[in-house]
């Protein structure tokens, strides 16, 4: 793929402990096993510094599913190593498309405007689904009754949420 060529980005956004890495893992097998490069960005929002953090676990696991290129950004860090005072997630993505992925997969950055998968565990998290834009599904730990139009996916559908997530999210 050449740089000029198009490139899918999702989000997976969620509060912590949602399900959002290991969403990011089945999101990464299910495009690899046809074939796709996929590439990932992890936002480390609890501030800190990143070495020996959970964030690089997460990115490790990105790997261990099958990701070509894997980055972790907190705080103006970024793993890849590369020191700068901040990294908006477009600067992150201009970058990783020059390792012409098929699929960036970005979990965090909440705030951005690109396709998300909004996880909730419960009606407790609703209100993070009033604040999303571009939502393209949502996965419920519980049931749940949300007022927006998406598709919403049990957290055990995973065959069907996945099917979703790749024939919406993929490069014909």
């Amino acid at each position: 793929m050449a740089l000029e060529q198009y490139c899918p980005v999702i989000q997976i956004v969620g509060y912590q402990n949602s399900g959002k890495t290991t969403l990011v893992e089945k999101i990464i097998k299910r495009f690899t096993s046809e074939n796709y490069h996929v590439a990932t960005i992890k936002h480390h929002g609890h501030g800190g510094s990143l070495k020996k953090s959970e964030p690089l676990k997460d990115s490790e696991r990105h790997l261990e599913a099958g990701a070509r290129i894997t980055t972790v950004e907190g705080s103006g860090e970024l793993l890849m190593h590369v020191k700068k005072d901040q990294w908006t997630l477009d600067r992150l993505i201009d970058l990783h498309r020059f390792f012409d992925p098929d699929l960036i997969v970005v979990e965090g950055y909440k705030q951005e405007n690109y396709p998300k998968v909004v996880l909730l565990r419960g009606e407790e998290d609703l209100p993070l689904v009033e604040r999303m834009s571009n939502i393209l599904c949502i996965i419920s730990w519980n049931d749940i009754t949300v007022s927006e139009s998406q598709p919403i996916f049990q957290i055990s559908e995973q065959g069907s949420y996945l099917e979703y997530i790749f024939q919406k999210m993929r490069v014909n």
